[in-house]
């Protein structure tokens, strides 16, 4: 089975405040964007409430851009001829509209020392208020497990990736807070707690009337809406097949889904599609390689 980046959960505020990024040396080997709380980030889960979106390319071969925003600031998200799922979705979405965007992480460096970052997204779908709701939620606990991270860290004599490990850190995030300690010295861990705090505030009706957050977001449209309901019923059966293959409680054999999902008219690569949404939202995860467990 393939091994799938982790897909980092991360506010616009902390994504847009990135200055490193490791680049893969080998053929095909991953690069990825260190925040400055930590996250490897290769690929995320992001979602937002599309706010603009524009064709910057032609007809016949469009590239549309797009900004996404979230309680603390606005991801930019770019997708052309070789993204053409995304830019097909792309094309049909009125703003302003709640998406869920899973992207890979891009850079863009004009001169030495100046880094921008954005999103090339993978997949795009419209979705509703209570799907972002419920990420704003799961990012803040992201993000404040990268903050105890570093609070560790910055408390260690001698700090190693091992040493977090020890502390009940996951690998990835401890040697993601690692690699940029040198990099992101005197950063402001207040900012990022204070940051916590409000986006949790956001989740409050009150709170976002204060803060002038508009009362009504265009609703998808009907084309779009269809496509996602298919979707969703298509997961609901992965989800399905998994809980019944699953009958020793240690996960689902990956053959016996493929197999399974066959018989339900789902393909091998839509089941692949169908899993990566999963995967990102949290629903399954992988105990071993080759298996799936629901959580």
């Amino acid at each position: 089975m393939i091994t799938r980046e982790v897909a980092w959960r991360v506010f616009a505020a902390e994504f847009n405040s990135s200055s490193m990024e490791i680049k893969g040396e080998e053929e095909r080997a991953p690069s990825y964007i260190i925040t400055p709380l930590g996250a490897m980030v290769n690929r995320l889960f992001v979602v937002g409430v599309m706010t603009d979106i524009e064709n910057t390319g032609t007809t016949e071969e469009p590239l549309w851009r797009g900004r996404i925003s979230d309680p603390t600031g606005t991801f930019y998200i770019s997708a052309g001829q070789y993204q053409p799922e995304a830019a097909m979705a792309m094309s049909k979405i009125k703003p302003p509209a709640f998406i869920a965007v899973v992207g890979k992480g891009r850079t863009y460096s004009p001169e030495e020392g100046t880094m921008y970052v954005s999103i090339r997204p993978e997949r795009i779908a419209v979705v509703d208020e209570k799907i972002r709701d419920h990420w704003v939620l799961e990012t803040c606990k992201s993000t404040l497990e990268r903050i105890s991270a570093v609070e560790d860290v910055l408390e260690m004599e001698s700090p190693s990736v091992e040493e977090l490990v020890k502390l009940g850190h996951r690998r990835m995030l401890a040697e993601g807070v690692m690699k940029g300690l040198p990099h992101y010295q005197g950063m402001e861990l207040e900012r990022y707690r204070t940051m916590v705090v409000d986006c949790l505030k956001y989740l409050i009706p009150e709170y976002r009337i204060e803060a002038g957050v508009p009362e009504k977001v265009a609703e998808a449209p009907e084309e779009i809406e269809d496509d996602d309901k298919e979707d969703v019923d298509n997961e609901e059966k992965i989800l399905g097949i998994i809980d019944k293959l699953d009958k020793k409680g240690k996960g689902a054999p990956w053959d016996d889904i493929v197999e399974e999902a066959n018989k339900s008219g789902i393909n091998k690569g839509e089941l692949e599609e169908l899993t990566n949404s999963l995967l990102d939202k949290g629903l399954i995860y992988e105990p071993v390689l080759g298996k799936m467990k629901r959580i």
